[in-house]
């Protein structure tokens, strides 16, 4: 058997229009998708996420086949898969003898430079899923002595022609409507029920192979009910679309006990494996804006995200990659705590968004930057560590995206590549934001002794021991200012409280 060509297709890619598919010969090349276990196990990928990249990946095969197309897939189970995707491509491209061997480019450094020294030639295709080019975000930074969001977004919004109006100018009168879009949640508005999808005969099958095959993976597979085919997330999409995205605005920012979803798609899982697509996404928002079904805060906040940061952060993290995984500007060295991975706390927001990432491998934006990231960078958790965690429990995590919005973003490890300032919050924060203080075991009022929530001592500790680097940040440097007002006592009394909740932390001991 030989072909003309081998296409490898990822889990990540899951796509028709991609790159490496483009002018496919039905009758003389081949397609390859494998599941490996270097892939699956690198971090402790949640089950759910392991189960719905393999449970898509066989569903897009069928879809494959169903074109006619000659699909080769391998499943983790088969006695002859070699354990990583390297090994796959060398195997295949020696059992198939092709003339040539099409891939288009990965979503993890890692996994790029081991395909790229696998001892197969490749021919290598841009991924066009994304609207700015690996090389067009390189050209865009060049220059420049900071890579700011805001202006890279307004070029994406010049060059998409997105929410501008005849002239030109933005949409509203202004590119960014972020201050409108940070309001708790109140009584009694309630979000949509969660759209709930079934899985199939292929996605139980999926399910029982990574109950049996990944036993030690923190998470729940109880209750899988994502999207694994592109009818599917179009399903997902359209019921956001009409259902949420009008209070995606004003509520994005939220956090409430027991609402893990609130007014949030729930699509980038299955943008982020290409079974949605970017563009079509974005005008069906301005067309739902312009036709007066969603305001311009919610319409733009989301816009936004996509076109914005989105494509911002893998723009930086393949103009930065390898070194850029290696940033620690604090000098953290702390261990992750447990309760990280069990959810066992006595913080309740903390408790809110680490249990329900244990059960649905999702968390909003939010919940990531301020709870769970906020009290990474606050106890000095080592960048690396807190890094493998996001990548391993989130359902859309995947390195492109996952290192620069923890280690730039959360961790600010990378000295303000990144963003200006590091996103640091006492517990008054959260408070605003959610209705998590009221049923917690601290109190957000007080800052010191054991009924004193955490994360006000160790909020000032943060910013009492990296004064140096930080003070003369023009965006926070009222906060010293604020600092410099408190008396030395109680300055002291923080630090002295700071220092102990450390101490508790690196003996294991529960916060």
């Amino acid at each position: 058997m030989s072909a003309r060509r081998l296409i490898l297709i990822l889990g990540d890619q899951l796509t028709h229009g991609l790159g490496a598919l483009k002018d496919i010969d039905r009758e003389h090349d081949h397609v390859l998708l494998a599941e490996v276990m270097e892939e699956a196990s690198h971090v402790p990928h949640h089950p759910k996420k392991i189960a719905l990249i393999f449970s898509a990946m066989r569903h897009f095969s069928e879809a494959l086949r169903a074109r006619g197309i000659q699909v080769h897939y391998v499943t983790l189970d088969d006695p002859d898969n070699s354990g990583s995707l390297a090994g796959e491509l060398l195997r295949w491209t020696q059992r198939l003898d092709p003339a040539e061997v099409h891939l288009t480019e990965c979503g993890d450094w890692r996994l790029e430079q081991a395909l790229r020294h696998c001892g197969v030639p490749i021919h290598w295709h841009q991924d066009s899923r994304f609207i700015c080019s690996r090389d067009a975000f390189a050209a865009w930074a060049k220059g420049r002595k900071q890579l700011r969001m805001e202006f890279f977004y307004r070029e994406m919004r010049r060059d998409s022609g997105l929410l501008l109006n005849l002239d030109g100018t933005p949409e509203g009168g202004a590119w960014n409507f972020d201050a409108d879009n940070r309001k708790a949640l109140p009584k009694g508005v309630r979000p949509p029920a969660p759209l709930s999808i079934e899985p199939d005969a292929i996605t139980r099958d999926v399910l029982a192979l990574v109950e049996r095959r990944f036993t030690s993976h923190y998470g729940s597979l109880e209750g899988f009910d994502y999207p694994v085919t592109a009818e599917q997330a179009e399903h997902l999409w359209q019921y956001f679309l009409a259902q949420g995205l009008a209070d995606f605005g004003d509520y994005q920012d939220a956090m409430a006990d027991g609402e893990p979803f609130l007014f949030h798609s729930r699509i980038s899982a299955a943008l982020n494996i290409g079974l949605l697509d970017l563009r079509r996404i974005c005008a069906e928002v301005e067309a739902a804006y312009r036709a007066g079904d969603v305001p311009l805060n919610a319409a733009e906040g989301f816009i936004r995200q996509l076109i914005g940061w989105r494509e911002y952060v893998r723009g930086i993290y393949w103009l930065r990659m390898p070194e850029y995984a290696e940033g620690n500007r604090f000098g953290n060295s702390r261990a992750l705590p447990e309760f990280y991975w069990t959810g066992k706390t006595r913080m309740n927001c903390m408790r809110q968004a680490i249990g329900q990432t244990l059960e649905h491998a999702y968390a909003h934006h939010i919940q990531r930057l301020m709870a769970t990231g906020n009290f990474a960078l606050l106890a000095g958790i080592a960048p690396k560590a807190i890094c493998d965690w996001y990548l391993a429990v989130y359902m859309d995590a995947f390195d492109w995206v996952e290192l620069p919005n923890t280690l730039g973003m959360v961790m600010h490890a990378d000295g303000g590549y990144l963003g200006s300032k590091p996103y640091c919050a006492s517990g008054q924060y959260i408070k605003c934001m959610s209705n998590h203080c009221q049923g917690c075991s601290y109190k957000v009022s007080e800052s010191t002794g054991e009924s004193a929530c955490p994360f006000n001592a160790l909020y000032w500790h943060f910013l009492m021991r990296h004064r140096e680097p930080l003070e003369r940040n023009p965006r926070i440097g009222m906060v010293y200012r604020n600092l410099a007002r408190m008396t030395e006592a109680k300055q002291q009394a923080l630090w002295d409280w700071g220092e102990r909740l450390l101490a508790k932390l690196d003996a294991g001991e529960m916060l």
